[in-house]
């Protein structure tokens, strides 16, 4: 069977991550935020006040990466950055009240995108379907 067929699951695969992140880019745009930035704002929500360097390593991004976005998420006043109390070489990153009601309308929207995907699915498939994407996860880890 030829890998990208269109009933290989290797070609499912990556419709669906396809579909997905389409979706996904349409519904933040509808709300101004751009790739990546709900991440950062649910990691906020979660750890406000974080070095950018700690911001950088809990969402798996570069750091030049995440000076990027934060500068433009400043711009727009979802976050703010202040200088570290005790060592001012160290700059942390808050969540702004703007922020924080953008973060609850991601929320709402994602909810809505989540329950789309999985509609029609019981909840044993979707058991069944988070351990297959775990061991695709863990296949994809292992050193090469």
């Amino acid at each position: 069977m030829d890998l990208f067929e269109h009933d290989s699951l290797e070609f499912m695969f990556s419709r669906v991550i396809k579909l997905y992140h389409h979706r996904l880019h349409k519904l933040l745009n509808k709300i101004g935020l751009y790739k990546g930035q709900p991440f950062i704002l649910f990691t906020l929500a979660e750890n406000d006040g974080i070095t950018q360097k700690e911001l950088a390593e809990k969402i798996q991004l570069k750091a030049a990466s995440i000076s990027v976005m934060i500068r433009r998420m400043e711009k727009v006043g979802l976050v703010e950055r202040k200088g570290d109390r005790d060592d001012l070489r160290i700059s942390r990153v808050y969540l702004t009240a703007k922020g924080s009601n953008i973060l609850g309308i991601v929320e709402g929207k994602m909810k809505i995108l989540q329950q789309k995907c999985f509609q029609g699915f019981t909840p044993e498939e979707k058991l069944l379907l988070r351990r297959f994407f775990l061991q695709i996860s863990e296949n994809l880890s292992e050193p090469e």
